[in-house]
């Protein structure tokens, strides 16, 4: 069987049919993206040079205490992905990670993955000269506590090999439910930002 392809070289030279076509492949395509975003998970399971844990031993870690402490399912998925795009952008991994998640949970859940690298900062930057308190900046904001008790509680905490850690299958069927999905349901994703 010959797979279909679109008439075009040239977006602005497609039909409806064309797009209806692409829409349909997607739609498809969309349907593994747990099994992407698991795969994607296992990719973290090597040790960066000077880490006790691997990112995906962290990322574990993360989300047991994030369960542990009674946080809702997004939150529990927020701290399971937050470090997700290490593996293409060690320095913007938190725009990717948001990214990951923002058509399936609420904003707030988003907000506080992309802001988790500036907050963690707190921990850490001053001893570069950075300024550790450059998360006031967002004091106001009404998800600062929030993002501040995902770091402080799941997030810079979570570097110990003797913890009691959850394994990534008995996340798998939170990964699953979540990501199956549909992309920006109002059930599930607000509409402010």
């Amino acid at each position: 069987m010959q797979k279909k392809t679109v008439s075009f070289q040239r977006m602005e030279d497609g039909t409806r049919e064309d797009y209806a076509l692409l829409d349909d492949s997607e739609r498809k395509y969309a349907l593994r993206l747990p099994d992407t975003i698991l795969a994607a998970l296992g990719k973290l399971d090597h040790t960066l040079w000077g880490y006790p844990l691997s990112r995906l031993q962290h990322s574990l870690q993360a989300a047991t205490r994030a369960r542990n402490s009674g946080a809702d399912d997004e939150l529990v998925l927020a701290a399971l992905v937050h470090d997700i795009g290490d593996e293409l952008a060690p320095y913007n991994h938190t725009e990717i990670a948001a990214g990951v998640i923002r058509p399936y949970v609420r904003n707030e859940v988003t907000w506080i993955v992309q802001q988790h690298g500036l907050f963690q900062n707190f921990y850490y930057v001053h001893h570069f000269g950075g300024n550790r308190n450059a998360r006031d900046q967002f004091r106001d904001h009404p998800w600062f506590e929030a993002c501040r008790s995902f770091c402080e509680n799941w997030d810079q905490c979570s570097f110990d090999p003797n913890f009691p850690t959850d394994s990534l299958a008995s996340f798998e069927p939170l990964v699953r439910q979540i990501f199956s999905r549909t992309a920006h349901d109002p059930r599930y994703v607000s509409t402010t930002r």
